[in-house]
């Protein structure tokens, strides 16, 4: 078990893709309720750690407008999630990161409260959210110790997050009793929906 307090927390919230399916618009500053993606995260993560970070891979001025230090991949060409965990862990001056993509707009206030404990109260290495049917692998907390694991299996061309996650004990937190936290917004039809319902 762990003694993990919100203070040894800093939050990724991770903007580097390509947004392939999204017409190769940048997705963190698509508008959703008449707000970039990036800002309804920001607003939702603020009050829960004591840092944040964006990681962004285009639109860096834009992003660092919003008074959070921006992170570029040190890998090129866009190489997915784990190489924006991988150099984030390397900036951080907390003992873990909790990371969150941001075409996710509704994460609750209690995200990282929950994960934190579910960490401290297991024997895991790391912790991941769970909506109940699958596993949201992009939504993890990460202890910084485990960077010379990740970079060794990015480094062997590795990319998937569930391969690395078979390396280490995780702990699955329960998040059935709300999986539409999770929902994304990974293409314009997708955008259309959720702000119909909204």
């Amino acid at each position: 078990m762990t003694d993990l307090s919100t203070e040894q927390i800093t939050a990724i919230i991770l903007a580097g893709g390509k947004g392939r399916r999204f017409s190769g618009n940048d997705k963190g500053l698509v508008l959703f309720k008449g707000k970039p993606l990036i800002k309804h995260l920001l607003v939702a993560m603020k009050p829960q750690v004591s840092s944040l970070l964006i990681n962004a891979n285009r639109n860096q001025e834009t992003y660092a407008g919003y008074g959070y230090p921006v992170i570029n991949d040190v890998m090129s060409d866009y190489q997915g999630p784990l190489a924006g965990f991988s150099v984030t862990m390397g900036q951080v001056d907390t003992s873990h990161i909790i990371t969150l993509p941001c075409d996710g707009p509704f994460i609750s206030s209690s995200y990282v409260e929950r994960m934190r404990v579910a960490l401290n109260q297991s024997d895991a290495e790391l912790a991941v959210a769970h909506d109940g049917t699958r596993l949201q692998s992009v939504h993890a907390l990460i202890p910084i110790a485990l960077k010379d694991s990740l970079d060794k299996f990015l480094e062997r061309g590795e990319r998937k997050i569930g391969c690395w996650y078979r390396h280490h004990k995780i702990v699955k937190v329960d998040f059935s009793d709300s999986p539409e936290l999770f929902q994304n917004i990974n293409t314009a039809e997708q955008l259309t929906e959720l702000e119909s319902k909204a």
